[in-house]
């Protein structure tokens, strides 16, 4: 009697566990106090159980892209900072064009970002600080909504219909009581950009704090590019703005002139 043989075992899909350890590299990401998450809490926020959480620990522990610290709670670990700097190293933009945000900051004494779309979000990759003791927090990595964000605003402005419907659909909640969180007045606002040349985020992303963004095009003219000088509300007050964008605009305009756009 000849048995038939059982077929061989399939290998073992791992793609779900990257999925979720990447889940919690991004989680740990959004933690801006370096305090960390506890265990229950980093659970909670990626969905996980505790004892399947530990297991997907344990190797970015090792890696050290996780650290613990004395407390029991885990943060992002220094591993990261490599990584982010080896990026960072292969992108000319900061460095090329430094001094066209350090001639913005010092017309504007204000802090000045350029940032780069990945949307549903932008993240910050370059920063001129302002001089005055009360400033902006904000660090270079770090990402933010596009949705109510100027630099945001100003690269969805340009974006195609797929990549607004993108944002949108990922969701708007209100992160001040200003928040822009329908789509019709979104697709509203980013119609008054591409008119006007600039976008403002009016205290919506952040309590006290106003920025005024241009968008960056590059030689095919595309816009993943987008700078902004940020201020708290005393220093600038709404009236403020349209002063303030001709020179945030024309800052733009030089990158893009830079990256070989024709404007």
């Amino acid at each position: 009697m000849i048995r038939e043989l059982s077929p061989a075992p399939r290998p073992r899909n791992n793609s779900t566990s990257l999925r979720r350890a990447i889940c919690i590299l991004l989680k740990l990401g959004e933690e801006i106090d370096g305090t960390g998450y506890p265990l229950t809490g980093l659970a909670e926020k990626v969905g996980l159980n505790k004892s399947t959480l530990l297991r997907l620990l344990q190797p970015l522990l090792e890696a050290r892209l996780v650290e613990q610290l004395p407390s029991g709670n885990y943060r992002l670990g220094r591993r990261n900072a490599q990584l982010g700097n080896a990026y960072l190293a292969g992108l000319d933009l900061p460095r090329s064009m430094h001094d066209v945000l350090q001639e913005l900051a010092s017309r504007t004494r204000e802090t000045v970002h350029l940032v780069v779309a990945d949307f549903p979000s932008i993240v910050y990759i370059h920063k001129v600080e302002t001089a005055h003791p009360v400033r902006m927090f904000s660090r270079i990595g770090n990402s933010a909504p596009a949705y109510c964000t100027s630099v945001g605003k100003a690269m969805l402005a340009h974006a195609s219909p797929e990549t607004v419907d993108l944002v949108i659909e990922n969701g708007m909640p209100a992160h001040t009581p200003r928040t822009i969180t329908t789509a019709g007045e979104l697709r509203a606002a980013l119609s008054e950009i591409r008119e006007s040349g600039y976008a403002v985020d009016d205290v919506e992303h952040e309590e006290g704090i106003r920025c005024v963004a241009a968008p960056v095009f590059d030689q095919s003219g595309a816009c993943t590019t987008a700078l902004s000088v940020s201020a708290p509300v005393d220093r600038l007050p709404r009236a403020k703005v349209p002063e303030l964008a001709p020179l945030v605009t024309a800052a733009a305009r030089e990158i893009s002139t830079r990256l070989g756009a024709v404007l």
